[in-house]
């Protein structure tokens, strides 16, 4: 089997992906804040079975035994995310000296192990004070989230050589203010186009903070993946078309290109011109992360069409999510198509030339349950050749993290979506390497010789 493993190279980083929120636990422990998902988690009727990410995988107080089954598993790199609640209760203001100390330890201990740490300062876990003052919404968070990174650089530049700035702000934008199916729960449809904004001009602040204080290398982590009209009809195309650039290139756009796509910079709050001067600070790499395409055709009003990640939009938006049908599925229903993955890479290359930094590969992976995880074998090796085959055809990409080293806790979904290559039992915590775990080992394995 391994001898059949595509092979990377020596020079390429195998990674894997967690936040916060989902692993770490101890949510009231060490002087940590509350965040805007501790009170969205605990709103009834918002999570799935009313579950929390109060104990999660508890990587709080077993974060040794998961760098030591990274170290197993042969990965180079750890993303993992900073808790803003945790390092600064309130958002702003002093360093709470025991929730930074954790993050001394894991990096250490990472670093131990000869791992690379590669922190994202925000995975959507807002402090609540400045969520109660307005969230994303206010542009004021984008200097508290600039003086956070300060901080964040002052105590780790030295150690961390990979910096992330942001999650994916596609999804806080459009599951939290926009539709209220992610905290803080707002449904504010095209009115929360001001959180694009000030999310794309903090990740600016961010990168600037982060070079003054000596950080290097620094991306974004964004989703992406390719958007496909239901039909050729005209209102079909005009549809997709709409949503592509909603998902897509509103947030890619303004980091790469340093300008909106046409139409969207009118509809941004404040000084836009001097703002994407901001936001179009250079990087070092883009972070893409991918799972699966969204077929997209003009609005009928069906009651099982317009969802995302089974989540019903609003009535009256010009586009209307399909089911895609004709390929596999994970167990959270994402269509499986690893030729989607090379479709993006390749958007990605002609839209944006010389402007596109080298790619890392942020997220990737799939939801199955089961330790014998045969699926998840068969997923990731499809994608892995996927971005081989880019890779061969002159893209530079310089590493891929998989999502996630552990069953986690999924969001809105709860804990009934695991996609980690370790299985974790929720009622005891005791992980349990999966099928997929010994496959990806064995690929990294392969690149290094």
């Amino acid at each position: 089997m391994t001898a059949d493993l595509p092979d990377f190279g020596p020079d390429f980083r195998w990674g894997v992906s967690t936040s916060a929120y989902q692993i770490e636990g101890a949510a009231t422990e060490g002087g940590r804040g509350p965040s805007a998902w501790d009170t969205f988690c605990a709103e009834p009727g918002r999570v799935l079975n009313g579950e929390t990410g109060a104990v999660a995988c508890d990587h709080y107080h077993r974060y040794g035994e998961d760098v030591a089954l990274m170290r197993d598993l042969g990965v180079d790199t750890y993303r993992f995310s900073f808790s803003w609640p945790r390092i600064q209760p309130d958002g702003r203001g002093a360093v709470n000296a025991e929730g930074i100390g954790f993050y001394d330890w894991l990096v250490d201990e990472l670093l131990a192990a000869g791992i690379q740490p590669a922190p994202t300062l925000f995975h959507w876990d807002t402090p609540q004070p400045l969520e109660d003052a307005g969230g994303w919404v206010q542009r004021d968070i984008t200097e508290r989230f600039a003086d956070y990174a300060a901080l964040l650089a002052a105590r780790f530049a030295d150690r961390v050589p990979l910096w992330i700035t942001i999650n994916e702000p596609v999804v806080l934008t459009m599951m939290g203010y926009a539709v209220g199916a992610h905290a803080p729960g707002l449904q504010l449809g095209f009115e929360a186009l001001p959180v694009a904004h000030h999310q794309l001009l903090a990740h600016g602040r961010a990168v600037q903070a982060l070079r003054a204080g000596g950080a290097r290398t620094i991306g974004i982590a964004s989703n992406h993946a390719p958007v496909w009209p239901a039909s050729d009809a005209p209102e079909d195309v005009e549809a997709a078309g709409l949503y592509d650039t909603l998902v897509n290139w509103l947030f890619a756009d303004p980091i790469l290109l340093g300008r909106y796509p046409e139409g969207f910079a009118e509809a941004m709050p404040g000084p836009v011109a001097e703002d994407l001067q901001i936001i179009s600070t250079p990087l070092d790499f883009f972070g893409l992360n991918h799972y699966a395409p969204t077929l997209v055709g003009a609005p009928t009003g069906a009651a099982d069409v317009g969802a995302t990640d089974g989540i019903p939009l609003p009535p009256g938006l010009p586009f209307e999510p399909r089911k895609l049908t004709g390929y596999p599925e994970t167990d959270f229903g994402w269509p499986v198509v690893p030729e989607a993955f090379g479709e993006i890479l390749q958007i990605f290359r002609q839209r944006y030339g010389d402007r596109l930094p080298p790619i890392y590969i942020t997220e990737n992976g799939c939801s199955y349950d089961g330790v014998d995880d045969q699926d998840r074998i068969a997923y990731l090796d499809g994608y892995v050749r996927a971005l081989k085959i880019a890779i061969d055809d002159g893209l530079d990409v310089r590493g891929y993290f998989q999502w996630s080293l552990l069953d986690n806790f999924e969001w809105a979904a709860g804990y009934s979506q695991r996609f980690g290559l370790v299985h974790v039992d929720f009622e005891t915590l005791e992980r349990t390497p999966k099928a997929s775990y010994a496959w990806y080992r064995d690929l990294i394995a392969k690149s290094r010789g």
